[in-house]
């Protein structure tokens, strides 16, 4: 799936919207005065009917969701907006990395699927940095995509059940939303706490906003060959992993075993060294992690499945970001 930055994927085309939704919200016509809090869809902007879809349901998030300097972190808008994400995407994965396109995506030097319809695209924007062309207006220097559980049911799915059985874990917990993350991936200039703590005050926004209860998805550790990851897959099977209720497992027909060497063998520290950044942030905020590994052939990963339970999150973390995800808002 995708290396260090990422979390699950997704497929399947969008419902339309109702007709006559557009009127309800705003029957005056763009001209007339929304009600407060109230953020009226762009004039003259012809969206594609998922992009309108996201942006009714998103009514009520604020435009930005956070800002450190510079920086911006907010959802697409736009189709225009979605490419940005792919091609950056693109840029991380196939080029930087060992992605193998496919012919689509070769063609438009972007990585994109049909999930990419569903979800919402959250970026972080650099407004002091120009565009590839030069020209002003910032750059889109991180994204993470965002799939919401009633969403996915409406459309085949969580991309996540491809590598593990995770409808008896959602069946298990009938009153509960959960959030697949995915897609996720930073430009190598921007690898630092800045930009992650900014994305990660996104999420938060918007884990709140839609009240959210469980966050899950694929993360990825760089590499196809699992004896090559053996410390660090044997360090999340017997240090970190998912227990009663939230246990999830690899299907069968894909499942490869974390549990390579015994646990009074394994270095913690070096454990710790080995796993990609955004693994070790999971960590810090309370994630766990399900049993067996799925090999990654397209994108060059072994990836793993992260579950984490809202309630399960570090406090500090909470106080941090803020109750109401004030910190970096704009």
């Amino acid at each position: 799936m995708l290396l260090g930055w990422g979390f699950g994927q997704g497929r399947h085309m969008p419902s339309t919207t109702p007709k006559g939704l557009f009127a309800m919200i705003n029957p005056r016509g763009w001209g007339s005065k929304l009600p407060a809090g109230i953020v009226p869809l762009a004039p003259r902007r012809r969206l594609k009917p998922a992009l309108r879809q996201r942006r009714i349901e998103n009514i009520g998030l604020p435009m930005t969701l956070g800002r450190i300097g510079s920086l911006e972190v907010r959802l697409a808008e736009t189709a225009r907006d979605v490419k940005k994400a792919q091609k950056l995407r693109y840029q991380v994965f196939y080029e930087e990395m060992a992605a193998i396109p496919d012919a689509l995506s070769l063609i438009s030097r972007r990585d994109r699927d049909d999930y990419d319809t569903l979800c919402d695209h959250l970026l972080v924007i650099d407004h002091d940095a120009p565009t590839k062309l030069g020209k002003p207006g910032g750059r889109v220097v991180g994204t993470y995509r965002l799939l919401r559980q009633d969403v996915a049911e409406r459309h085949g799915g969580f991309y996540s059940a491809a590598e593990y059985a995770i409808e008896p874990l959602i069946s298990a917990h009938p009153g509960r939303r959960f959030l697949e993350l995915g897609r996720s991936c930073v430009l190598p200039a921007y690898r630092n706490k800045r930009t992650v703590e900014l994305l990660w005050h996104g999420i938060w926004t918007y884990v709140l906003h839609h009240k959210i209860d469980v966050m899950l998805g694929c993360a990825s550790l760089e590499g196809t060959d699992p004896s090559r990851l053996a410390l660090p897959l044997a360090f999340l099977h017997h240090h970190a992993a998912a227990e009663g209720e939230w246990r999830v497992k690899a299907v069968p027909e894909r499942y490869v075993s974390m549990n390579r060497i015994a646990k009074e063998g394994i270095d913690v520290k070096r454990a710790l060294h080995a796993l990609p950044p955004l693994i070790k942030g999971y960590l810090r905020l309370g994630a766990t992690f399900g049993d067996g590994a799925v090999v990654d052939h397209q994108f060059g990963t072994t990836d793993v499945l992260v579950v984490l339970p809202v309630e399960k999150i570090s406090a500090r973390y909470v106080d941090h970001f803020g109750a109401g995800a004030e910190r970096h808002a704009a």
